[in-house]
């Protein structure tokens, strides 16, 4: 997708767009010496990265109002392009910490260091820390959904929602979260499927929205959500 493609589909502004441009250029370069990323060209990371980062905005434009965090962002893909394009205060999580340093330098470098902040321990951690304050949360290429629903529930405010970034998938595993309901006090409410501009590369968003409490005391003991998933 060219330059006033992106600026058309997504609604950014030129100073967005290079924000955006150049936190993939930075990511591009640390990935010489640091594992950020498997895609190294500009053009795989425009649409791999930036394009399929962005690809979500209409889902974070309708989340509710309040703090964004971006779970196990690597290389900041789609925090760092969804919170230039929103303006949303926004947290970085991975537990990686040189990802995270490295995110923190580039993030300084965009001048987005008053807007955007990394956190470098697991999620487990955070839920423990800042529970019930997030509005909304993302997670690409992450994990399966009913592990994320689990990590991001008591993150999660009432009302709050996780946005999901897949590639695939399936009837059965889409049938077991909508199980989780009482569990997790997670309801799916959004499933889209589309593809890139290449028109090749499928994607699909899912969205759940915090709706009540969990029945199960969370966060469990970390890399449960992982290893053993409800």
């Amino acid at each position: 997708m060219n330059t006033p493609a992106l600026f058309c589909q997504y609604g950014l502004d030129e100073h967005q767009y290079r924000l955006i441009e150049l936190h993939l250029l930075k990511v591009i370069e640390a990935n010489k010496t640091t594992n950020l990323t498997r895609i190294e060209t500009y053009e795989s990371g425009m649409l791999l990265h930036v394009e399929d980062s962005l690809s979500g905005l209409q889902e974070i434009k309708s989340a509710p109002a309040g703090l964004y965090g971006d779970l196990g962002t690597g290389g900041g893909f789609p925090g760092i392009p969804l919170a230039i394009a929103t303006g949303r205060q926004t947290m970085l999580v991975d537990s990686v910490k040189k990802k995270v340093a490295i995110l923190s330098t580039i993030i300084e470098e965009l001048g987005l260091e008053g807007q955007i902040t990394g956190y470098d321990e697991r999620i487990e951690d955070l839920s423990k820390e800042m529970k019930g304050s997030f509005a909304v949360l993302t997670a690409r290429a992450l994990s399966s959904l009913p592990s994320l629903m689990e990590l991001a529930s008591p993150l999660l405010m009432q009302g709050g929602q996780l946005i999901c970034y897949k590639a695939h998938v399936s009837d059965e595993e889409l049938q077991h979260v909508k199980s989780l309901h009482t569990q997790l006090g997670m309801k799916l409410i959004h499933d889209r499927n589309f593809m890139l501009s290449d028109e090749i590369t499928n994607r699909r968003i899912i969205v759940f929205e915090k709706s009540g409490y969990p029945s199960l005391c969370l966060p469990r003991k970390v890399g449960m959500a992982q290893k053993k998933p409800l």
